[in-house]
């Protein structure tokens, strides 16, 4: 009998599920705990393992089972939950989150991934402090325009202000330190940045929460993404095509870069301008951009080509 491992995390717990059979036990969340888990899993050698991605509290866990050589995934947790809801189940108790976990594995049966490595998860937590730091920006800022005439509120926002930019600049040294230390994110980079309208934010944005990047059809990584337009159709109607899902991450940044691409990047440019002579709106020809800018990039990664005026697609 194939055996289908649910594990919902906790601070404190990890709750574990088996499917068919519906066993269920819990372990700490600690060292100790979760050694006992991969001594149990390879007993009873699971067909896989699936957890959710759970900002961070899953990372002990998903690195053993991997070292251990145990078929395990992290999956989006909404995906979970549109899952549970879809078969009815409602109520929401981590015992409960840990059988839906099981249920998933054994009836989507997610594709397991290799783990991101130690130089890759490094890259990944500095440009996601780089985003919370440049957010952080923004909003004192904005808390500087609206904040009443007073000298002393302002004096003390300015101070913060000047300490989240000094800590931007630290990040970005430390992001250049990183890429520049590793030959094979160096070539990467120096592909990505021969194109015009990307700059080091969206090379190193891509190099660590897009790792596919060039072994994908362009298909699939637009999909990835989240710039793959979405079938919107019932019999007879035909909807509008939407975009939807993805890395918001990895998104947000490549609509930047379009932006700048539309004026300085001659093919996305004259791409552009045919679609709205041809009477797209604004945003559905920016989207598409953005996709033809990702196309791009995935077929120069694949061949290690830099980039020309005629890319590879």
């Amino acid at each position: 009998m194939e055996l289908f491992i649910g594990i919902d995390v906790s601070k404190a717990v990890l709750d574990i599920a088996v499917a068919p059979t519906g066993d269920g036990w819990s372990v700490p969340n600690s060292a100790a705990g979760v050694q006992e888990l991969v001594a149990r899993l390879r007993e009873i050698a699971p067909r896989l393992v699936v957890l959710e991605a759970t900002g961070g509290l899953e990372r002990r866990a998903v690195a053993a089972l991997a070292g251990a050589a145990l078929p395990v995934i992290a999956v989006n947790p909404r995906q979970v939950r549109d899952f549970a809801k879809a078969t009815g189940k409602l109520a929401k108790t981590d015992a409960i989150d840990a059988a839906v976990l099981a249920l998933f594995a054994d009836r989507i049966r997610p594709q397991v991934r290799p783990l991101k490595d130690e130089q890759t998860q490094e890259l990944e937590a500095l440009i996601v402090r780089r985003r919370q730091v440049v957010d952080m920006i923004t909003a004192e800022k904005n808390r500087l325009l609206a904040a009443p005439p007073s000298k002393l509120v302002r004096t003390a926002i300015g101070r913060v202000i000047k300490v989240l930019q000094k800590q931007l600049e630290e990040i970005d040294a430390d992001l250049d330190n990183s890429v520049r230390g590793s030959p094979v994110w160096r070539e990467k980079d120096d592909l990505l940045r021969s194109v015009p309208g990307v700059g080091k934010v969206l090379s190193r944005t891509l190099l660590s929460l897009l790792p596919e990047l060039g072994t994908l059809g362009k298909k699939q990584v637009a999909a990835l993404v989240g710039v793959a337009p979405l079938n919107r159709d019932s019999g007879t109607q035909r909807g509008h095509r939407f975009v939807w899902g993805g890395r918001a991450h990895v998104r947000a940044v490549l609509y930047m870069s379009a932006l700048v691409a539309i004026r300085f990047n001659p093919v996305i440019r004259a791409f552009h301008a045919r679609l709205i002579a041809a009477g797209k709106l604004p945003k559905v020809a920016l989207v598409a951009c953005m996709r033809k800018l990702l196309t791009i990039l995935n077929a120069m990664v694949r061949a290690k080509t830099p980039w020309t005026q005629e890319p590879l697609t």
